[in-house]
């Protein structure tokens, strides 16, 4: 049954999707405008730091007093957990510890989970997707995020008959961005400091984004999702045009610029000059695949596809993503199919830790988007040959070595606390799925 004709059954019957969001920032804000012109679905409970701004984001987004008043605006996300108003669960923190948190709290409380927050997904995602599952509850990507459309290409070819070549999304990128900080971020954006902060977005958060982090850390989600590979050397973001995905991203043994195939890769929206490409895919996403037989070849020239130059290898794209404009797709999903919009199954890539300037002794470590270090992807096992220090732990952590700048920086490199629940996860994920 479609989706909306479900949703029209429930508002019918009285019976409404019950939503619990946690983070009322700007991805939350996206999902709440679209509530009041869904049929069927209510969200019930509202959890964030500051639950007076939360009420602002909502009359902000277009919300009536009614709907204000009839909703339950708190300050701690547990009271949604284990409360009985919700049927799914919005994770939108963007904080690695609080979405692991949140995500065994959902399992332990039969909710299902929609996890806005990658960040958590690649730190642990695999054994929090397992965790659910045992609890007979959906923990899920979020559709509206690249991954989870991403993914939803990766389905379709694969159902298809498909062979899945490259799988990722577009960005703006240059090498220098890997040294941006939040104080340089809104430049890169067209905003200023003040427009930025006046629709909820956090420097450091978009700093993300602009440096490579955000980059590396969905392309690992859809690799942990897809059983894709992550590429040895990091992302390598090729310049390229939504038409030429097929030339580019085929592997180097047929003359395109993929390590292997079967990989993410992101591609970029600016040639190496700094000059725009033309025809970009700096807000979509893509997926890359090759016909299996010589007959499904020819059909590809014969029904209009744009295809490499030998004809074997296509490509769809789609050009945006709406990010909380189309939340409500993974939450329906969960709540009225029992499926997931994507989810992780085994651990093929992590995204660790990168020095964006020399770091000395002593020195702390201020995470994903910050002003001391990048996410970069790595295979896991690389990863965990290395011991290199995942993105989503190099927060509030001292440096007991210098580090030299694009230096991946390991746990002989830190002093941390890794009794909290945030590192003993990490490390009963990779004991289940190394």
């Amino acid at each position: 049954m479609y989706l909306y004709s479900s949703l029209i059954q429930r508002a019918n019957d009285g019976k409404p999707v019950r939503v619990g969001l946690i983070g009322a920032g700007k991805f939350g804000s996206m999902f709440l405008a679209q509530v009041p012109t869904t049929p069927g679905l209510v969200v019930t409970t509202i959890a964030d730091l500051d639950p007076a701004q939360a009420i602002a984001r909502c009359r902000e987004v277009g919300w009536d007093d009614s709907r204000v008043v009839n909703t339950e605006f708190v300050d701690d996300a547990e009271v949604i957990i284990r409360g009985d108003k919700v049927d799914v669960v919005v994770e939108a923190t963007g904080y690695p510890a609080a979405g692991i948190k949140h995500a065994l709290l959902c399992a332990a409380h039969g909710k299902h989970i929609v996890m806005v927050n990658v960040e958590a997904d690649v730190l642990a995602g695999p054994y929090l997707s397992q965790q659910a599952q045992q609890a007979g509850v959906v923990y899920s990507m979020a559709y509206g995020d690249q991954p989870a459309l991403a993914m939803e290409m990766i389905d379709w070819a694969r159902s298809c008959g498909f062979n899945v070549i490259a799988a990722g999304k577009g960005t703006k990128y240059l090498p220098s961005y890997h040294e941006s900080t939040p104080d340089t971020v809104w430049s890169h954006y067209g905003l200023s400091a003040v427009e930025a902060a006046a629709a909820g977005m956090r420097s450091q958060m978009f700093n993300s984004f602009l440096d490579g982090t955000k980059s590396g850390i969905e392309m690992a989600a859809i690799a942990n999702a897809a059983g894709l590979q992550a590429p040895s050397n990091g992302l390598a973001f090729p310049p390229c045009s939504a038409d030429d995905l097929a030339q580019v991203l085929r592997p180097q043994s047929v003359g395109g610029q993929l390590e292997f195939s079967g990989q993410v890769e992101v591609v970029s929206s600016l040639e190496r000059d700094g000059k725009p490409v033309d025809r970009d895919l700096r807000w979509g996403v893509y997926c890359v695949f090759e016909a299996p037989n010589d007959y499904s070849a020819a059909c590809f020239r014969q029904y209009g596809m744009n295809t490499d130059d030998s004809g074997r290898y296509s490509a769809m794209f789609k050009p945006f993503h709406l990010i909380g404009l189309e939340l409500n797709i993974s939450i329906l999903n969960a709540a009225l199919r029992g499926h997931p919009t994507g989810a992780p199954v085994g651990f093929n890539a992590d995204v660790v830790a990168v020095a964006k300037r020399d770091l000395e002794v002593n020195e702390i470590l201020d995470g994903e988007g910050g002003y001391t270090v990048w996410g970069r992807i790595m295979p896991a096992d690389a990863s965990i040959g290395a011991q290199a220090l995942p993105i989503g732990l190099a927060s509030e952590v001292k440096l007991t070595a210098p580090i030299k700048q694009g230096q991946v920086i390991t746990l002989k490199d830190i002093d941390a606390d890794t009794d909290t629940q945030a590192w003993q996860v990490r490390n009963a994920m990779l004991k289940a799925f190394a």
